[in-house]
């Protein structure tokens, strides 16, 4: 193969971006110039969906405009939710999702993405709807009719609320704001690659978001938190976290919610994920998943820290989910449900100097090779 063949095109540079930036050698994750640990005490999800949608962090009466917007474009049509009806309760939220939100660019067209208004219109209902197709689907699924969002509730706490038709604890809320910026944007990953070669074909921003929803679905992408719950449940207890371990290391398995493509050293995201976890447990109880969490990660750093190999993003997302009593088949819909602002951000980045996409490939096949007729193959 020739010596410029990288498979999975690792390591090439395929955009420029001003979104943000990750140094994986310090464990240093930006948003627009701004640290996300940062953004997790200081800012709310919204917030950092405009900063990462707009490049800069809005006034007050900016921000009040947004939460405006977001909060009056939070209800869906009828035909969304017949649509969701039809599908076969035992399929995966994500394919729901992406199909509903594919269906959302035929109510609300935005085909012509030089309109500048009509595309803040689009950024503002798919951030404001993702949330009420997820909350919705979890009820349909069960035979339950879905729960109109409540205007007078935030973002995140209205989420649990169409989700339970119950106000939840101001703990939840709060650190499920925080989750969501956690998992809002990270440069150039395989959804967002994915959404900028539609991006590209000057698609509408619905078509955009549907595409990288598939990308993110993939256990190498997304689903991969939904595995770390399933693990640690197999696992079982703490006394069995380190056998396990050292059988999966020595039989060369893959311990999920471990290892990063960019990140050397402990994903800085998995520091506040495990900071967030203390707190919830501290407030509303304990979690067995925690604990063995906490055992599998003192098991394999012995052996995977030497290779730069630490937790990720990934590892205890999934237990605070759990202990808010979220489906696991629902963690990588909400992973969507907060990296939409990130896919939109680079959308509109892509717009401005928009160049289709047309990468080349490398031929490996044969030439010149006779076409036999049916009756003698």
């Amino acid at each position: 193969m020739p010596h410029d063949f990288m498979p999975g095109l690792a390591g090439v540079p395929a955009a420029t971006s001003s979104i943000s930036d990750v140094d994986g050698q310090r464990g240093i994750l930006e948003y627009r110039g701004i640290r996300v640990e940062t953004l997790c005490t200081s800012s709310s999800y919204l917030e950092t969906a405009y900063l990462l949608l707009f490049g800069y962090l809005p006034s007050a009466s900016e921000f009040q405009q947004w939460v405006t917007d977001i909060t009056h474009h939070r209800r869906i049509k009828f035909r969304i939710i017949d649509l969701l009806k039809s599908l076969p309760e035992s399929g995966h939220p994500m394919d729901a999702l992406q199909a509903a939100v594919a269906a959302l660019g035929m109510f609300y067209p935005g085909r012509n993405v030089k309109d500048v208004e009509n595309n803040y219109w689009s950024a503002v209902r798919l951030v404001a709807k993702l949330p009420t197709i997820v909350a919705a689907w979890a009820r349909l699924r069960h035979g339950d009719d879905p729960i109109p969002p409540r205007d007078d509730l935030g973002f995140s706490e209205n989420f649990f609320y169409m989700l339970a038709e119950s106000v939840a604890p101001p703990v939840w809320g709060e650190i499920f704001d925080d989750c969501l910026i956690l998992h809002a944007e990270h440069t150039m990953n395989a959804s967002t690659f994915t959404g900028l070669v539609t991006a590209s074909t000057l698609a509408d921003p619905y078509t955009v978001v549907a595409s990288s929803i598939g990308a993110l679905k993939g256990p190498l992408h997304g689903g991969a938190n939904e595995e770390v719950v399933v693990m640690l449940r197999e696992i079982g207890t703490v006394d069995k976290a380190r056998p396990y371990v050292e059988r999966a290391l020595q039989n060369k398995k893959k311990l999920m919610g471990f290892g990063h493509r960019v990140y050397k050293v402990k994903d800085p995201r998995a520091t506040v994920l495990q900071e967030l976890c203390r707190r919830l447990f501290k407030e509303c109880g304990n979690s067995p998943l925690y604990e063995i969490a906490l055992e599998v990660e003192a098991a394999a750093g012995a052996t995977l820290n030497s290779k730069g190999i630490y937790p990720n993003v990934d590892f205890y997302s999934g237990i605070i989910y759990d202990k808010m009593g979220i489906d696991v088949d629902l963690f990588t819909p909400l992973f969507a449900m907060s990296r939409v602002s990130g896919w939109l951000a680079h959308w509109l980045e892509q717009l401005r100097e928009n160049k289709l996409f047309r990468p080349d490939q490398i031929y490996s096949g044969e030439h010149n090779r006779p076409y036999v007729p049916i009756d003698k193959r």
